[in-house]
This record gives structure tokens, C-alpha cells and sequence, in this order.
């Protein structure tokens, strides 16, 4: 399926939000897919998953996490003051900022006349932004792609966010992806995460738990990319989002 991309700027109490928006190509209405990328923002890594994912049938809507700081309109590089630069950018962003650029996000998505439904994704720090978004009851799906900070709540400046205890608040459909040898989400952790879930009502949650896979086995760029289980996880999210 071939695609367009394009960018807006989504508005918010705190300033507009720059945002990428690709969508197969025509004027059929999709679902639409809210991502949230991890620390390094709107990447050309991230971005090429977006597209694998817009080419399924969906109106991808990818905006920066840090659109209002210095890191505003910046793709930051995989290396060491690229990754500092990202934990920079959480650490000065509180929870309840997140959260209400996610409202802002969520109404642009919900005013377009080209999207039909609300789903999430997200990818470490948005795997964990995705969880919250699911928050949210016009949100039906969400699949969280390795969510760190989940277990203990750490989120960008706050300590411990609470998320997990809001598990019950999901009302949507829940699919959440580690991998075995991710040292930020650890067996312990993703036990604790799942016993919390099951206890929140979400005992038909989807959990796929990759063998070998490290964190962000799913970023195209450096050793800890896994070709094999990226396209098996993305196989698996499209068909989720799509009810089978």
C-alpha cells in the first residue's frame, strides 16, 4: 500500500506540537494509530516503522515527546550525547505535561475526517506513554512495545507516575511486547507488571515475550536490532489492532 507523509503542528496549552502524520495514499478513512517514539524523538529509525505501519492500514500519528524545550524539532543521534540529550529532555517533562499533550494529540486525532477509531503504540518511554494514553476511553487498542519505568512508575521527572496502579482504568484492548534479555525490564519486573495487570481485570491482555530479544530490538539501527523478531512483533501488533 503506498503512503503520503506529511507534518502539523498539533496545538496544547503549553505550544504546538510537531507532529508526523502518514496515511495510505487516497481518501479512504483508517484507524487511526497514535506512536510515541522513544528518547530520541522523531527519528528516520522510528519513522521508517511508522511507514511499515501506515502501509497496513492505518493513519499514523506520530508527535514529539519533547515538543516545547530546547529539544523541540530535534531528531536526536543514537550515541552517547544523543541518549544523555533524551533523558535530559524526561527529566525535565512531568507526567501531567505529558498527559495533556496526549489530550491534545488525541482530540487533533479524533477531529480528522480521515480516521475511524483510536489505537496506540509506543516504543520504551512511549511504550510507557501508550500505557497512560490507554487512560483515555476513546482509545480501543494499545500495544506497548518494551514500556520502561512501568514496574516502579518512573516517568520523565516524576519518581513513580502511578501508572501501573491506574491499570483498571484501560478500557480498551491490551498488548504489551518484552523481550527476554531487556535489562530495563527484567523477568522480575515484567512479572510484577503482569501480576498488577491480571489484578486490574486485564487477565486477556495479549503478552508476547521474545526470546533473546534486548531492549529496542526493534530499532533498525546498532547490535540490538533483531530483523526476525521485529517483523514477528509488528506482524502480531497489526493483527491485534485489527481485532484478527
Amino acid at each position: 500500500m503506498k503512503i503520503v507523509e506529511n507534518e502539523i503542528k498539533v496545538p496544547s496549552p503549553a505550544g504546538d506540537i510537531r507532529t508526523v502524520v502518514i496515511r495510505p495514499v487516497g481518501d479512504e478513512a483508517y484507524p487511526g494509530l497514535l506512536l510515541y517514539t522513544d528518547i530520541f524523538q522523531l527519528t528516520e529509525s522510528t519513522l521508517r516503522t511508522a511507514r511499515r505501519l501506515a502501509a497496513e492500514g492505518f493513519v499514523v500519528v506520530a508527535p514529539e515527546i519533547y515538543p516545547h524545550g530546547p529539544l523541540a524539532g530535534v531528531a536526536l543521534e543514537f550515541d552517547d550525547a544523543g541518549k544523555q540529550a533524551g533523558l535530559d529532555g524526561a527529566a525535565a517533562t512531568t507526567s501531567a505535561q505529558f498527559d495533556v499533550d496526549r489530550v491534545a494529540v488525541i482530540d487533533a486525532m479524533q477531529a480528522r475526517t480521515d480516521i475511524t477509531q483510536i489505537f496506540v503504540t509506543g516504543f520504551c518511554i512511549g511504550g510507557h506513554l501508550a500505557f497512560r494514553a490507554g487512560f483515555d476511553p476513546r482509545v480501543e487498542a494499545t500495544v506497548c512495545f518494551y514500556p520502561t519505568g512501568l514496574q516502579n512508575g518512573k516517568l520523565g521527572a516524576d519518581p513513580d507516575a502511578g501508572s501501573l496502579g491506574r491499570a483498571a482504568d484501560i478500557n480498551g484492548r491490551l498488548m504489551v511486547v518484552f523481550g527476554t534479555q531487556d535489562p530495563h525490564v527484567p523477568a522480575d519486573a515484567r512479572l510484577q507488571i503482569l501480576t498488577a495487570l491480571y489484578a486490574a481485570g486485564h487477565d486477556d491482555l495479549e503478552l508476547h515475550l521474545y526470546q533473546g530479544g534486548e531492549h529496542a530490538f526493534m530499532r533498525d539501527i546498532g547490535p540490538r536490532h533483531d530483523p526476525t523478531l521485529t517483523d514477528l512483533a509488528l506482524i502480531e501488533a497489526v493483527s491485534f489492532l485489527r481485532g484478527r
